[in-house]
C-alpha cells in the first residue's frame, strides 16, 4: 500500500469537505469552493487519493449533462477511504479555519 499523502492545509481542507457527506458523490468545482481551494490545486489531490484507494470517481452519463457544459467527473470517498481520512487528519490535528484560503487562490 501507499504512503499516506503529505498533509498539506489544502489536503486537509479537501478531506474535510469531503468527510461532511462522504458517500455524496461530489464535482471538483464544488469541492474546490467548499474546501476553498482553486481547482488547479484540486485535481492533483484527488488524483492522489484515487491514487491510494480513497476516492471512487465516475463520468457523469452524457444524458444529465445540461446547458452545453462538459460532463462532469464526480468523487466520493471510499468506505475505506472515509476511515484513512480520518485517522489522517486525527494524526495531523490541526483544524482548518472555514476562511482558509491559499495565496492568491479562488475557487
Amino acid at each position: 500500500m501507499s504512503s499516506p499523502p503529505r498533509m498539506t492545509m489544502a489536503t486537509q481542507a479537501v478531506l474535510r469537505a469531503l468527510l461532511e457527506d462522504p458517500t455524496r458523490p461530489r464535482y471538483g468545482f464544488d469541492i474546490a469552493g467548499q474546501a476553498g481551494i482553486a481547482t488547479g490545486s484540486l485535481y492533483p489531490i484527488l488524483a492522489r487519493f484515487e491514487h491510494l484507494g480513497w476516492l471512487d470517481s465516475y463520468w457523469e452519463d452524457t444524458a444529465e449533462v445540461q446547458d452545453g457544459r462538459p460532463r462532469r467527473r464526480y468523487y466520493r470517498l471510499s468506505t475505506n477511504g472515509a476511515a484513512s481520512a480520518r485517522e489522517a487528519l486525527d494524526r495531523v490535528g490541526r483544524r482548518v479555519p472555514r476562511a482558509w484560503r491559499p495565496a492568491g487562490g479562488t475557487a
